[in-house]
């Protein structure tokens, strides 16, 4: 019966069953946040466009304009307030995929709504639905699959 809810679910709300997406602050579209390393578009993806650590797309790519420790539009910089933005389906903000541990939008602050382990949009909530392993909108999901960019 469960696996009948589960279906039923993936294929009613196609919306429920999408990984989150990060954006750049200046409309670049960076990646699916997922832990799936064979989905095209993903983040763990190392050959991907948007997981290899030499593409310039990529928030994994030390040298690039969203990976760099000293790029303000960084997911890495300590100290950036612009890191990419992170947006569930549906259009859903889930704060700022950066290393900022002060910023309140970051998802590297443990006592913001972002970045909280107790926080329902959290992604690092192992039991909500952003940051589940299971949950098929989980950004720890390694069977997560994107949305369409379009």
């Amino acid at each position: 019966m469960l696996h009948l809810l589960l279906l039923t679910i993936l294929l009613v709300a196609p919306g429920f069953a999408q990984s989150p997406r990060i954006y750049s602050d200046d409309g670049q579209f960076l990646g699916n946040l997922n832990a799936n390393r064979f989905d095209p578009d993903s983040v763990a993806n190392p050959y991907g466009r948007y997981g290899s650590p030499y593409s310039p797309d990529s928030v994994n790519n030390p040298y690039g304009r969203y990976g760099s420790r000293y790029s303000a539009l960084s997911a890495r910089n300590p100290y950036s307030t612009a890191a990419p933005r992170i947006v569930a389906p549906g259009g859903k903000y889930l704060g700022r995929y950066g290393a900022n541990p002060y910023h309140q939008e970051s998802t590297a602050n443990p006592f913001g709504a972002y970045g909280s382990r107790y926080s329902p949009l959290s992604i690092k909530n192992p039991y909500g639905r952003f940051g589940s392993p299971y949950s098929p909108s989980g950004a720890a999901n390694q069977f997560g699959r994107g949305s369409p960019r379009r």
